[in-house]
């Protein structure tokens, strides 16, 4: 069955807000929350389907995905938020302290948060990758308490408020309510006497230093992730990552797309009219590029193989270099001497091969 419009769903124009957004969803949760329509599958599907549009709506990134190209833009036709059973979207979506009947205990373990590094190299390092040493502060396990936020011989202690659930119950209209803690504050347990390095936190702020790998042919804006590199998870919880965002400076000549660059170089008159080998800087040292007879300033020559490798190994891009005809602000009263006869030839057919003789003879 197609999917119903998710604006649709929540009975909202496309203009809402996000409180407009969210003040739907509350309204239509309350409504057709299972525990005020028990046993009824359609209520259920209705609350999941609520549910599906409140998790894109209230996110602007996937509102926007939405709103440009519908459930297509979603992934297969819609969004999957991954909930295997009524419960995973209560907690999704914060609803716990709201609908909290089934009286399940909360667990406090918490994953570490995610770090961000932004690193900037420059255009021949991206060509050729580097190892580079970062310095991260951040949140790292307390090793005096061993993260248990008590000091040394002692040990959090189980909330009596909550019996260490961390959450506590009493009966509102039709619900049964579950409120975080006030007393715990939602963690199930007391610390006692905190430990004096973390002072009752289990987490102390360190800075470490990483040696990672930059791989060849990044450009600004690459992520690079090191898992588990984040902060420290709070009881017992797993580390977070880090990720690397790699900036890549401006260069003096080359001037990037993609895996190819461009690059200019001034030529004379001389070579212009009558070619000429010249040496072209890359990435990687010089390269001889032939100057054919005739050629007019802008035109462009490719050098093969000479632009930045494709990231992860796959060829790599080509040097595209513009000629550019420069004209001498001053000149020896030789180099005047050579115009002015180039100048009593110009009235001659371009095209005429004594023209280009003539040419020759003066520059020769």
């Amino acid at each position: 069955m197609a999917k119903r419009d998710y604006y649709e769903v929540l009975g909202i124009k496309r203009t809402a807000s996000e409180t407009e957004i969210k003040r739907a969803y509350r309204q239509m949760a309350v409504q057709y929350h299972p525990d005020k329509n028990p046993g009824d599958a359609a209520a259920e599907e209705k609350f999941k389907e609520c549910a599906e549009a409140y998790a894109v709506l209230s996110d602007p990134q996937k509102r926007s995905q939405y709103d440009r190209f519908g459930h297509a833009g979603m992934g297969g036709g819609g969004f999957d938020a991954g909930f295997s059973n009524i419960e995973d979207i209560f907690d999704l979506f914060g609803f716990g302290d709201m609908f909290g009947s089934r009286g399940r205990t909360r667990s406090t373990v918490k994953r570490g948060s995610d770090l961000r590094y932004d690193l900037e190299i420059t255009l021949e390092e991206a060509a050729n990758g580097k190892d580079e040493k970062l310095s991260i502060p951040r949140l790292e396990k307390c090793e005096t308490c061993e993260g248990s936020g008590a000091e040394p011989g002692t040990s959090p202690e189980a909330c009596i408020t909550c019996r260490g659930r961390g959450q506590t119950q009493f009966q509102q209209g039709f619900f049964s309510v579950m409120r975080t803690c006030p007393n715990c504050r939602g963690t199930g347990s007391i610390i006692r006497t905190p430990c004096k390095d973390c002072r009752g936190q289990g987490r102390v702020e360190k800075e470490k230093t990483l040696e990672i790998k930059v791989p060849a042919g990044v450009e600004t804006g690459s992520r690079l992730r090191v898992s588990g590199e984040g902060e420290a998870g709070m009881n017992g919880g797993p580390s977070g990552d880090l990720f690397v965002v790699v900036h890549v400076k401006e260069h003096e000549i080359f001037e990037r797309q993609g895996a190819n660059l461009y690059s200019a170089v001034p030529i004379t008159f001389a070579q212009a009219a009558l070619g000429a080998e010249i040496k072209v800087k890359t990435l990687d040292g010089e390269e001889d590029l032939k100057i054919p007879a005739g050629t007019q300033t802008g035109t462009v020559f490719r050098i093969k193989s000479q632009g930045m490798p494709a990231l992860g190994g796959r060829g790599r891009g080509d040097l595209f270099v513009a000629v550019t005809l420069i004209t001498p602000k001053s000149l020896t009263k030789e180099q005047r001497k050579l115009l002015e006869q180039l100048a009593e030839i110009e009235d001659t057919d371009f095209n005429d091969a004594s023209f280009m003789e003539k040419v020759r003879n003066i520059f020769g």
